[in-house]
């Protein structure tokens, strides 16, 4: 989510997570029932794949398979009722008999009898499945599903406390957020060259080989033992935003160990990281309109006027601030980037836009610092200027794997331009992302394509229409590549809908997953 200036593209595919934590904090035919039920670990016990889940393994894999996993105690703040573990995965999926590196996992208990195990991932790339149970897991599973299912949350390699990505200190990260060099000039652009190759080298300094391998793929693979380990035939899994993609991912590489899916907030596989970048920036200009429709109906806007000139009004003042940055009550500079950062986290959650109403209101009258909040909200730094979590920087690493990305300057220009037509408050921000990965010490392994996933078990994709960072055409899409998806939409604004959206959504994910009901046609919840 950092909006540095070249690390904007994608920004917006944040973890499902943070924006309901945001919403709380101001004022979304039949098939056979999951294999394999598992009672959940006690702490102070071992769990073992067993043969009976390894399925057709490579020979060199089933140690990881088959491995004992320790359940004890989380660690202070989880709360009561969770299991904690580490998990061992081959670091390199091409070399199992090489080095290992250890994924973070917590398993909250059903209250009541488990069918089974839903493996859970809020999106990003980067966010904390980890969190996102010990911290929301109300949130973002229903008490229905908790009754009849044990959630298993996992931080994926390189995200939190699995093996994490490490580039730079607190102090450091800080500047990296708040940067802004204007590569639409020569000037511009040879700096954030220089900037981005001097983070490229911290990052592989500072996290060694594994950097190599944090990609989709490999993660995809690592829920496969995740399966095994937590004692589960098929894998159920809830994945949001990002998490569609890994889901797809997934069932793609294991179609006959799908079990029941979910795919909340669908990402286009086939498309392009500049094609995904110009969807974002459409969906999130489609989303500041319908913000300050909705700011003008109320008596305590900060904007007026009609629609087109509130909109003016935001665009004049992002314009100032990357003139004369803001400075904070706190004494923190707050520039371009850091505004637009902020400006863009409570359009994931039309809950959240009382929230941006105050920011707009304080920023107009001078002050920025509501908005610097929420910027340091989605980059989960802290009041005392630490972070929770590593995920601004293994957003970067992560995408520099999954996708080949333009740095031709004058592709780059071409593509910053249609941004800007296409999103005139912010494409501006959203360009020449091509730039960090240009100086990756690693090369993209993955290549964007369709996913059919032939031979997995029937799907739900949920698709929002107002969805800023998840276009719902990409919901559309996704679920027509796949070859046993039904498509769910729910008519309302904000990124995804389960935990999120009506009766309606939570009744359909939930008989989905419970009793196996996948309902006969498209379904359009309002």
């Amino acid at each position: 989510m950092t909006p540095a200036s070249r690390r904007f593209p994608r920004l917006a595919l944040a973890a499902a997570s943070a924006v309901v934590v945001l919403a709380g904090m101001t004022a979304c035919t039949g098939t056979s029932p999951a294999e394999a039920p598992s009672a959940a670990p006690q702490a102070g016990t071992t769990s073992s794949a067993g043969a009976e889940v390894i399925g057709d393994v490579p020979g060199d894999l089933l140690p990881y398979y088959s491995q004992e996993v320790s359940w004890g105690e989380c660690e202070p703040g989880a709360g009561d009722g969770f299991r904690c573990a580490t998990v061992d995965v081959p670091m390199n999926y091409a070399d199992p008999a090489g080095e290992s590196i250890e994924l973070a996992v917590i398993l909250a208990e059903s209250d009541g009898d488990a069918q089974g195990t839903v493996l859970v991932n809020p999106g990003g790339p980067g966010g904390s499945g980890y969190e996102t149970v010990s911290e929301n897991l109300q949130g973002v599973t229903t008490e229905r599903l908790r009754g009849n299912f044990n959630v298993l949350g996992f931080d994926p390699r390189g995200v939190g406390r699995s093996t994490p990505v490490e580039c730079l200190a607190d102090e450091e990260l800080d500047e990296e957020r708040a940067e802004y060099l204007d590569p639409a000039t020569p000037e511009g652009l040879a700096a954030s060259r220089a900037s981005a190759k001097e983070f490229a080298d911290k990052c592989a300094e500072n996290t060694g080989a594994a950097l190599g391998f944090v990609d989709t793929v490999s993660a995809a693979r690592d829920m496969d033992i995740l399966r095994a380990v937590a004692g589960d035939g098929k894998l159920n899994y809830l994945g949001f935003s990002y998490g569609t993609y890994l889901g797809a991912t997934y069932a793609e590489l294991f179609p006959g160990n799908v079990g029941r899916m979910v795919l909340d907030g669908g990402l286009d596989p086939s498309s392009s990281n500049e094609e995904i970048t110009l969807g974002q920036a459409k969906g999130f200009e489609k989303a500041i309109r319908a913000y300050v429709e909705d700011c003008l109906s109320s008596s305590n806007c900060p904007l007026s006027g009609t629609t087109d000139e509130a909109v003016e009004t935001i665009r004049a003042l992002i314009a100032s601030v990357e003139e004369s940055p803001m400075t904070a009550k706190d004494g923190r500079t707050v520039t371009v980037s850091t505004f637009v950062s902020g400006f863009i986290l409570p359009l994931y959650n039309d809950q959240s836009w009382p929230a941006l109403t105050d920011a707009l209101d304080a920023a107009l009258q001078g002050d920025p610092s509501t908005m610097l909040w929420l910027a340091d909200l989605g980059a989960e730094r802290e009041p005392d200027g630490t972070y929770s979590s590593n995920s601004t920087v293994a957003f970067s690493a992560i995408n520099c794997l999954d996708y080949p990305m333009t740095s031709d300057d004058r592709q780059m220009r071409r593509d910053a331009e249609e941004l800007e037509q296409a999103s005139p408050t912010i494409g501006k921000y959203l360009g020449y992302g091509g730039v960090t990965c240009e100086a990756w010490p690693y090369e993209a392994v993955n290549e964007p394509h369709e996913i059919n996933a032939s031979g997995a078990a029937d799907l739900l994709v949920i698709g929002t229409t107002g969805d800023p960072a998840t276009p719902y055409e990409w919901s559309v899409a996704l679920a027509e590549q796949l070859d046993s998806a039904t498509l769910v939409t729910w008519e309302g604004e904000g990124h995804t809908a389960y935990g999120r959206g009506d009766e309606c959504i939570a009744d359909t994910v939930d008989d989905y997953f419970i009793d196996g009901t996948v309902p006969g046609s498209d379904v359009v919840c309002s």
